[in-house]
């Protein structure tokens, strides 16, 4: 009986790293997991089909223009994103043109 639990004890630790190397792999695959540390990804656009992800520095969040899009942003959507991550709802043109002020600054 001690044998069968230490058998099945190991086969469950395999299953358990098994698994978690698929999800890790799976992440990676599909684009999750590709965002530097210091950085975060948002989605920008206007409509909901119609939307581009950025990866922008931490630092911006704390920049008062880009406050302003996230109080946008809250008004709009409050808390729950519809694409499961933080949604800035502005054309891509006005949000690089923001990246880029804040990146000179």
């Amino acid at each position: 009986m001690g044998i069968q639990l230490i058998g099945l004890s190991n086969a469950k630790q395999k299953l358990q790293r098994s698994l978690s190397a698929k999800i890790v792999s799976f992440l990676a695959m599909s684009g999750t997991n590709n965002v530097p540390k210091g950085h975060v990804a948002v989605y920008v656009g206007e409509t909901y089909q119609r939307k581009k992800r950025f990866v922008i520095p931490i630092s911006y969040l704390n920049h008062p223009l880009f406050q302003d899009l996230l109080n946008l942003a809250e008004e709009e959507f409050g808390f729950d994103h519809p694409m499961g991550c933080l949604t800035i709802p502005c054309s891509e043109d006005n949000f690089t043109a923001l990246a880029s002020i804040l990146n000179g600054s």
